[in-house]
């Protein structure tokens, strides 16, 4: 079967040729292709004790794979649809444990170590356009090439990522691309519905103008914490997300956007107080699981670019924190800022170095639960000496070959992973090599 796979990506070079039209027409269908491969390494670090949970304090190396293809068609007046294969592979450090801001993004589509093939998104668009005002899309990843009205209100079902359409930012979104840190490729704080591959199956609606959208989607939520079995009670298990985002433009060029976003989860999840009351000295959190438990939380994002070369972002979320985590992981506040300069002064053009600082923190229901040796599905060290969990990303992003191949060399510095100040300080280093066309 993979060897199949790999023949379909040779035929991606020939294909992806016929398939480009001119951009001042409607592109009738398009393919692209993309791999990331990401390893890191951690030297060993001080840890008073470990639990089941925690990162291992000796020194660990981890790779994680992925590659997909991205197919697109024009079906009728207004309708697209998109279909991605993907194959991943792989592991990050301690089977993924031990730190809430875990420092790669890749490792939430990584199910198994041995490289599976599956479907990350099969979905249909219909669009309703009006107006006299058009802007001219560009070939991309699920875009077909054309002109497009600037009012329109779209709607699309099938199985996508949330973070194809919500909480996006120019400069901290994509830990193929940019920062690796899972609080920096999506608000902390926002439990977006996914399964253990990072895709959900629902319905998204747009209402786009030309200077802002209203986003609203309904998606199904699996029937566990960082599940994989889709929960068919959609009465009582459900995922409602609202955005509204507005863009805008300084002295001209200087763009920039923000975005608020406000999120409801309905799942069968664990209640943190009701845990410890039933077991004070070994509170578990699967055991108060119930249908009628929600997680609700808003976040906020925006990014500006100063100069043409340089842009800065910011990124604040919080969820009530009084049921488990569900499905992204285990953070009830986040904050995050940094920015990004283009490598145009060094004439590298397409180069880039970023640099980010996050802060984490847990509700006291949260604190409590972990103190007394509970443990979440992403963390746990059997106690707790709590204190926010503090993150840096420092990287440089080189062109490596005609905008088709990209390296990446990368530092992470993790203080008090997984809230704890009894463990760490915490080294990462990686390198990311990812190829698209």
């Amino acid at each position: 079967m993979q060897k199949t796979f790999y023949i379909l990506l040779l035929s991606v070079f020939f294909l992806s040729a016929k398939a480009q039209t001119d951009t001042l027409k409607q592109q009738r269908f398009n393919l692209h292709f993309q791999q990331t491969i990401i390893t890191q390494t951690h030297p060993g670090f001080g840890a008073d004790y470990t639990g089941d949970n925690s990162l291992s304090p000796f020194h660990e190396t981890a790779t994680s794979l992925t590659t997909t293809l991205f197919g697109g068609a024009k079906l009728w007046k207004g309708a697209e649809a998109y279909f991605n294969p993907e194959m991943s592979g792989g592991a990050g450090f301690s089977k993924t444990l031990g730190v809430a801001g875990f420092p790669n993004g890749e490792t939430f589509r990584v199910g198994s170590a041995e490289p599976k093939i599956y479907i990350a998104r099969a979905f249909l668009t219909q669009r309703f356009s009006w107006g006299n005002g058009v802007d001219t899309v560009e070939d991309d990843k699920n875009q077909l090439a054309g002109i497009r009205s600037q009012h329109y209100f779209s709607i699309t079902a099938g199985k996508f990522g949330m973070a194809d359409y919500f909480d996006g930012n120019a400069f901290s979104h994509d830990p193929r691309t940019q920062f690796m840190n899972w609080s920096l490729m999506s608000n902390g704080a926002w439990d977006y519905p996914a399964n253990t591959r990072g895709y959900v199956i629902g319905a998204y609606l747009d209402y786009h103008q030309p200077s802002w959208d209203l986003r609203f989607a309904f998606t199904m939520i699996t029937t566990t914490a960082n599940g994989y079995i889709w929960d068919g009670h959609l009465g009582r298990a459900n995922s409602q997300t609202l955005e509204f985002e507005k863009r805008y433009s300084f002295s001209g060029d200087r763009k920039g956007a923000f975005r608020i976003l406000a999120f409801n989860n309905d799942a069968q999840m664990g209640n943190y107080r009701q845990a410890i009351a039933l077991n004070p000295s070994a509170p578990d959190i699967e055991s108060t699981r119930a249908y009628g438990h929600d997680k609700f939380g808003f976040a906020a994002n925006a990014d500006q670019y100063l100069t043409k070369d340089f842009g800065v972002f910011a990124k604040v979320s919080y969820n009530d924190g009084r049921n488990e985590t569900w499905v992204f992981t285990e953070i009830d506040r986040s904050l995050s800022f940094g920015g990004v300069l283009n490598g145009t002064s060094w004439n590298r053009a397409k180069d880039n170095i970023g640099l980010a600082f996050v802060a984490n923190g847990i509700s006291q229901p949260h604190r409590d639960y972990l103190a007394a040796g509970g443990y979440g599905f992403i963390i746990g060290d059997g106690a707790l000496n709590y204190s926010p969990e503090l993150i840096a990303e420092l990287n440089y992003k080189l062109n490596a070959y005609k905008n088709m191949v990209y390296l990446t060399p990368d530092y992470q510095f993790i203080l008090h992973p997984a809230y704890n100040a009894d463990r760490g300080p915490v080294h990462v280093f990686s390198i990311r090599a990812h190829i698209e066309f």
